[in-house]
């Protein structure tokens, strides 16, 4: 029997359903390849390099202005990690955006075209008042409380159909898809235990066991902990990674895992410079430093840092 793969994750960015309106823009999960020692001795001079006192080593430590030297040279090919790290980032409004697409029964071209004509066919504050509405109607769970019916989404509908253009086009279509909505909303309200569409950590995972099994070797992910993890979810990213792909999976504490400090700096990094480039105050070096790094499926509307990548 082949001995799996062992896998450690972790993310950055992680706000559940809350895809926009958040304290975050990017998500960004890093599959780790590594030996324990090699991870330890990773942290270790990621810690001599830019030092800090704090008693787990984290992105925020090596992203400081002043450990600029630091962080390209983990990046660096003669880095500790290049090879080693498989990053899968998730622009969240594209996310949104896709996730409406799907509901019009559309392809990724029409989810690209509503993301980039939206903002300026709209304006910045009705693009994001109508992306959040419509992130409340379709999340599983809502925990803050917040109440978005259907009549309400469809007001603010009805307003930007008539913009013209491709976005107006777009929000006509939405329109006359008001049955299909209200069915998947009630779909949602009748059923408490449905699982999560709109979240992105399990397709990042599930990605990462498709990565690093693609020779056909089975994969154990190790993860840090994340209470949306449980049982359900886990077997049914095992389906959703295919047959022996996914053969193992545990949640540990990420101070008790080299490995697992490893991903999460790695991740955050990796949002950090994402989502500088998405907001158009990126570092080209960085952006350069960090494009070996990303999952070619990773949820993205153009450009991702250096490379393009495959629409949703």
């Amino acid at each position: 029997m082949v001995k799996p793969l062992e896998i450690a994750c972790d993310e950055s960015g992680a706000e559940g359903e809350k895809l926009v309106g958040g304290n975050t823009d990017v998500f960004a999960h890093a599959g780790v390849l590594m030996e324990h020692a090699a991870a330890a001795a990773c942290i270790a001079e990621l810690r001599a390099r830019a030092p800090s006192p704090a008693s787990q080593y984290k992105a925020n430590h090596i992203l400081r202005e002043k450990h600029g030297a630091a962080l390209r040279w983990m990046l660096s090919p003669s880095g500790p990690v290049l090879g080693h790290v498989h990053v899968f980032l998730v622009d969240k409004a594209f996310h949104m955006a896709g996730k409406i697409a799907e509901l019009l029964a559309a392809d990724a071209p029409l989810a690209l075209a509503l993301y980039r004509e939206g903002r300026a066919a709209f304006g910045p504050g009705r693009w994001t008042a109508f992306l959040e509405a419509f992130n409340y109607l379709l999340r599983a769970k809502n925990g803050q409380g917040v109440i978005v019916s259907v009549e309400d989404a469809y007001r603010l509908v009805d307003e930007l159909r008539g913009t013209g253009g491709p976005a107006g086009e777009i929000m006509e279509l939405l329109w006359r898809a008001r049955p299909r909505v209200e069915d998947f909303h009630a779909r949602l309200l009748s059923d408490p235990h449905v699982l999560p569409a709109l979240d992105p950590l399990m397709p990042a995972i599930v990605r990462a066991a498709v990565h690093w099994g693609a020779g056909g070797r089975p994969v154990s992910i190790v993860h840090d902990r994340q209470t949306t993890l449980t049982e359900e979810r886990v077997a049914l990213m095992r389906r959703m990674a295919g047959e022996g792909r996914l053969a193992g999976f545990r949640l540990v504490e990420s101070t008790l895992d080299a490995r697992v400090q490893v991903a999460d700096v790695v991740a955050g990094v990796a949002r950090k410079v994402a989502s500088d480039e998405l907001n158009g105050r990126g570092d080209p070096g960085l952006s350069a430093l960090l494009r070996p790094y990303l999952d070619a499926t990773s949820i993205w509307a153009g450009d991702l840092p250096g490379e393009q990548v495959k629409q949703q």
